[in-house]
């Protein structure tokens, strides 16, 4: 991998995870070119890695663009969500050190500080990505970063509609997990992860206009 695919990689993902692509956008490999200064080559490039991470989609003869999702098709994601990442943390948590508890404990304590939507998003994904970041089956955890990536975009929209008191909810549920996992619990921890984002996955489906669709 070049420099410069790694580098315009680095920047469509971060727009596509941070909301300035979403659901439906056209990717141009001319533009993206132009506004990067590249050639064409390493954006086909990072377009292609990009797609294997589950964050863009290729359409014959219409080129690349940000995936849409049915209501029904981020039900069914949660839904093998619920069943892989307590799996993934099983095989993760023999492998943390309390190191990594102790920042999963900081995390979490910024997240209780407050702060904007983007914000939260981030600390959130750095949260649950770091109970799986032991698992050593690479399909496994491969599988987890796409169906997370795939899903970014709903579950911003969901941060936004819910309010604080679904953040209440989310912070006990975050205690929950960090104590399961200093007690070495895997089987409380992956209980609680199921349920967390089960939770989420039933909040989201009374909201369709999320997904551009009628109630």
């Amino acid at each position: 991998m070049t420099v410069a695919t790694q580098r315009i990689a680095t920047h469509l993902r971060d727009a596509i995870l941070g909301g300035a692509l979403g659901p439906g956008d056209r990717v141009r490999q001319e533009d993206v070119a132009q506004q990067l200064g590249a050639s064409r080559l390493p954006v086909r490039e990072a377009l292609q890695m990009l797609a294997g991470e589950g964050l863009i989609e290729n359409e014959p003869n219409k080129g690349a663009r940000v995936p849409r999702l049915s209501m029904h098709e981020v039900d069914v994601i949660y839904r093998m969500r619920e069943q892989l990442e307590p799996l993934a943390l099983a095989e993760s948590l023999p492998e943390l050190d309390d190191s990594d508890l102790y920042r999963l404990t900081e995390l979490q304590d910024e997240i209780e500080r407050g702060t904007d939507v983007h914000g939260f998003l981030e600390l959130d994904r750095e949260f649950h990505l770091l109970t799986y970041a032991g698992c050593k089956i690479e399909h496994l955890s491969a599988t987890v970063h796409r169906l997370w990536n795939s899903t970014q975009y709903y579950r911003r929209a969901f941060v936004r509609i819910s309010g604080p008191s679904r953040m209440r909810v989310v912070n006990a549920e975050h205690r929950l997990i960090i104590d399961a996992m200093f007690r070495r619990d895997e089987i409380d921890a992956g209980r609680f992860v199921s349920g967390h984002i089960r939770r989420t996955r039933i909040e989201l489906g009374n909201h369709p206009e999320v997904f551009g669709e009628k109630a």
